[in-house]
């Protein structure tokens, strides 16, 4: 216990002023002390002591759409920089979507639904196992990966995109689907909801996005050296977390030409897409991931278990 006091002695001024910096005057956090020191320190201890200076240790984090994944990375990034004096990258393998072009292309060739960003599919798959090879290269000198705007629905310009000079302690990747698995030929049969019922009726779609997982996301996923999994109690509450998250980035966002921010019908039919594999990922996160924060639904951790 002193050691988590120490500890948050340390990191508390930075990570409640990157907390004030992601809250609107509608939408405050709660309970932040608590969830720095009853659950983001002791996750930083577990991460510290896996660490071998050799070569970058890979976290994966997961939860479904709005779940609070880049809140909790960045504050984790945080404490790991500040109290344990390590060199952490975060990404999101949403900087990784397929440009819009590229996009349009698969929705021509294989189906109009991969038009829309988001599932497995619609991520430049080689670019991010280029990423994870060049960063574990005992050689390693210096890397560009692209950052990806959401609210133009496209890949930023090359000299926006992220430069990593010295090769990581730490990254975390952090991402809805991250590791993800994929289901079995008779639980794609059923449409789960309207979307897959009108515009997916031969269960073309889901089976492409099924087999991305079975096979080049597997091999993705199989870097990780451990998975933290942020669990929402239903699909419904992710729904409203989402919301609430797509009117924060019309808030935050000062230039507002071409801006390609969802309505809330759009918001619920883009979730759609999402539902079928933040479904199946309740059931089969609680197996894999090495650390499951059960969120209650009030948007804050309620507890933590550690299983590896």
């Amino acid at each position: 216990m002193q050691a988590v006091n120490n500890c948050f002695s340390k990191v508390k001024k930075d990570c409640f002023k990157f907390i004030s910096s992601q809250e609107t005057k509608k939408d405050k956090f709660k309970n932040k002390e608590k969830m720095i020191k009853s659950f983001l320190i002791p996750v930083s201890f577990w991460i510290s002591k896996k660490v071998n200076k050799k070569k970058p240790l890979i976290i994966g984090l997961a939860g479904g759409q709005g779940s609070g994944k880049t809140t909790i990375s960045s504050i984790l990034t945080l404490i790991l920089q500040k109290y344990f004096k390590l060199n952490v990258f975060k990404v999101s393998i949403d900087d990784f979507y397929k440009t819009r072009k590229d996009r349009k292309l698969l929705s021509k060739n294989k189906h109009p639904l991969l038009m829309t960003r988001g599932v497995p599919g619609t991520h430049d798959i080689d670019l991010m196992l280029n990423f994870f090879k060049q960063i574990k290269d005992k050689n390693f000198k210096s890397l560009q990966i692209p950052t990806f705007n959401k609210a133009i629905d496209d890949r930023c310009q090359k000299s926006l995109w992220y430069k990593i000079k010295t090769k990581p302690d730490v990254v975390i990747f952090e991402g809805w689907c991250v590791g993800a698995r994929a289901q079995t030929v008779s639980q794609l049969k059923k449409p789960i909801n309207s979307l897959e019922k009108i515009y997916d009726k031969r269960a073309k779609w889901r089976t492409h996005v099924n087999n991305q997982l079975k096979t080049s996301y597997k091999t993705l996923f199989s870097q990780l050296d451990g998975l933290l999994y942020l669990k929402a109690k239903n699909f419904n509450l992710l729904r409203e977390w989402r919301l609430k998250q797509e009117r924060k980035l019309w808030i935050q966002t000062k230039n507002k030409k071409n801006l390609k921010i969802m309505s809330s019908v759009d918001i619920i039919n883009f979730m759609q897409t999402y539902q079928r594999i933040t479904q199946q990922m309740f059931k089969d996160a609680l197996k894999s991931s090495s650390i499951i924060m059960d969120l209650n639904s009030k948007h804050q951790i309620q507890k933590i278990k550690f299983k590896k």
